[in-house]
């Protein structure tokens, strides 16, 4: 290093412009190499350390530290009032994609669907879409925004999640920390803080763009919830629950973020 240091300075005058740029440059190249150094190590230190194991796996326990910080941090600042842009029907798209077909099999048979809710009680409450629609219908248009990277502005209908429990009288459920929801036959599940269920946004969606939901979009039923990533929007509802405790979450058992909020 010292060799080449001489090498560098010895043709110029410390008083010289070009004496000035070598210097600099010499410095921002140890800043470099040394940050790299440290990125390196710091690397391999993160990728070296213990997963979490249980209802916290699929993600080393530090990036798991960061996760939860910021949903407790985000949880707290987030209100009722926080509201998802929403365009008009002119912005819709007519082609919709599909965000994950998980629990989507195709042996479903569409006859024998009933929304399970599982109240506090213990006892299990059973819904028909014609007992949804006995609520008024809201509709929404915003952006959907998936984990994958794309967004596109879709339009729903459906009733209210914050409706549905005060008409059906499930306050006492959802006076619980968290709501948790699964397809037919529990392949996907999903779940969700609480106000963020109760967000006037929410909804138990049945259509989309004015037309009973897709197969490939979770028909009879699914979630919408636009203050949140799309992962947390799960198709075709089998079972509603409530629980003081975090229910398991597919994503988040895989390395997602819990909260997965917008």
């Amino acid at each position: 290093m010292k060799k080449t240091t001489r090498h560098l300075f010895a043709n110029y005058s410390k008083t010289s412009v070009e004496y000035k740029a070598a210097k600099k440059t010499l410095i921002s190249f140890t800043i470099f190499i040394t940050l790299a150094i440290v990125a390196v190590f710091s690397w391999r230190w993160l990728w070296n350390q213990p997963f979490d194991n249980g209802i916290q796996g699929g993600i080393q326990k530090p990036f798991r530290s960061i996760l939860n910080l910021n949903e407790k941090v985000f949880g707290n600042l987030e209100s009722a009032g926080h509201l998802a842009k929403t365009y008009p029907v002119s912005e819709a798209a007519k082609r919709v994609r599909v965000n994950g077909n998980i629990g989507l099999g195709n042996n479903f048979d569409a006859t024998k669907w009933k929304l399970q809710v599982v109240k506090s009680s213990g006892d299990t409450a059973y819904f028909t879409i014609e007992d949804l629609k006995r609520l008024p219908k809201t509709e929404i248009i915003f952006n959907f925004k998936c984990i994958e990277g794309w967004n596109q502005i879709t339009w729903w209908g459906g009733v209210r999640f914050a409706d549905f429990i005060k008409f059906y009288h499930l306050e006492n459920e959802s006076s619980m920390k968290y709501v948790g929801m699964t397809t037919p036959g529990n392949e996907y599940y999903v779940g969700i803080d609480m106000p963020s269920a109760l967000h006037p946004q929410t909804l138990l969606c049945y259509e989309m763009n004015r037309q009973p939901l897709p197969m490939n979009q979770g028909f009879p039923l699914r979630l919408i919830i636009p203050v949140k990533y799309g992962i947390k929007s799960i198709k075709r509802i089998g079972t509603i629950f409530f629980s003081n405790e975090k229910p398991p979450d597919y994503w988040f058992e895989r390395g997602y973020d819990y909260y997965a909020g917008l």
